[in-house]
């Protein structure tokens, strides 16, 4: 389980409209990512702004850079974004499967064991 300290850090990383923009769109993107040029556009985000917000999101883990020729490719680091959502609600259900019922994000699995499973396109 991960501390409270490094859950306030990724949930410090995420404060911010225009890093909650940029995760979502690295999650839709899924593994392959999205080059730094196609997060700023769309955002409107000017490549300074977007460095900087890119290096706080980094700097917490939910992200990764890689060069890929000219271009830096970012991408979602799940088991982070999976680990940081389930240390929020994973125990929702722990001591009554009727608190959330059929939403419950336990039901089925056992507690720690968050996967991701990359699906191509």
């Amino acid at each position: 389980m991960m501390s409270d300290n490094l859950t306030a850090n990724k949930l410090a990383a995420l404060a911010h409209p225009a890093r909650l923009a940029v995760i979502r769109m690295l999650v839709k993107a899924g593994p392959a990512g999205l080059p730094a040029g196609k997060l700023g556009e769309p955002l409107h985000i000017a490549a300074n702004a977007l460095t900087f917000h890119l290096q706080k999101l980094a700097h917490a883990g939910l992200i990764t850079s890689q060069r890929q020729g000219q271009f830096i490719v970012y991408s979602a680091v799940f088991p982070s974004l999976l680990e940081l959502a389930d240390n929020l609600v994973g125990a929702c259900c722990a001591d009554s499967a009727e608190k959330c019922g059929s939403t419950c994000p336990s039901i089925g699995r056992e507690p720690d064991s968050i996967e991701f499973t990359a699906k191509g396109p």
